[in-house]
């Protein structure tokens, strides 16, 4: 038997009301949830293949539509004020442009090889691509400098200063451990 959506209306309109009313406390909305319902049943009507199975399907339908409305709702939640984002502190801008700083000296005391792939990379921010074109290396080979380049700057710092970390990992402040530190690299 071929139905019609005029013939499911009949049928299950008022069940299929209470079936989404009870799932949706907002009148209105679980008006436009039966509408929404309706239009999917009349758009893939063809695809019911058995027509004894009918009203499983259109419960289904039913099911995943008040299933969406909840998932879209969620993620559409607003924050309340007291969650806002924090404000920036500025001594944490201060610190990373000191550091900074010091970085840019360590990177002039690598050999030259290196020197030149952190500062393309790091500080002119090329990719390791291009630096592989621009130094006529292969990539794997402009990769590695980079690697060992950032690994001999590592135990720079480390053997020069000590660094104190938030619980996010990020750098919050340094001092020098020892005198072989330049005021330029390690100033605090």
């Amino acid at each position: 038997m071929d139905y019609s959506v005029e013939m499911v209306w009949k049928m299950f309109n008022q069940p299929l009301e209470r079936f989404i009313r009870r799932r949706v406390p907002d009148e209105d909305i679980a008006a436009d949830l039966l509408q929404d319902v309706y239009v999917k049943i009349h758009t893939n009507m063809d695809t019911l293949r058995d027509t004894d199975r009918l009203q499983s399907w259109i419960y289904q339908i039913a099911r995943n539509t008040v299933y969406d409305y909840y998932r879209t709702r969620k993620s559409h939640l607003e924050l309340p004020d007291e969650m806002a984002m924090p404000e920036i502190d500025n001594a944490d801008n201060d610190t990373s442009a000191r550091l900074a700083e010091g970085l840019r000296s360590m990177i002039e005391e690598l050999p030259d090889e290196y020197q030149v792939a952190l500062r393309l990379t790091e500080l002119e921010g090329i990719s390791q691509q291009e630096l592989a074109a621009r130094t006529g290396l292969s990539l794997s080979g402009a990769k590695s400098r980079v690697q060992r380049g950032r690994k001999m700057l590592r135990e720079m710092l480390l053997a020069c200063c000590h660094f104190e970390f938030d619980r996010h990992g990020k750098v919050i402040d340094y001092y020098p451990e020892c005198q072989c530190c330049s005021e330029v690299r390690c100033a605090n």
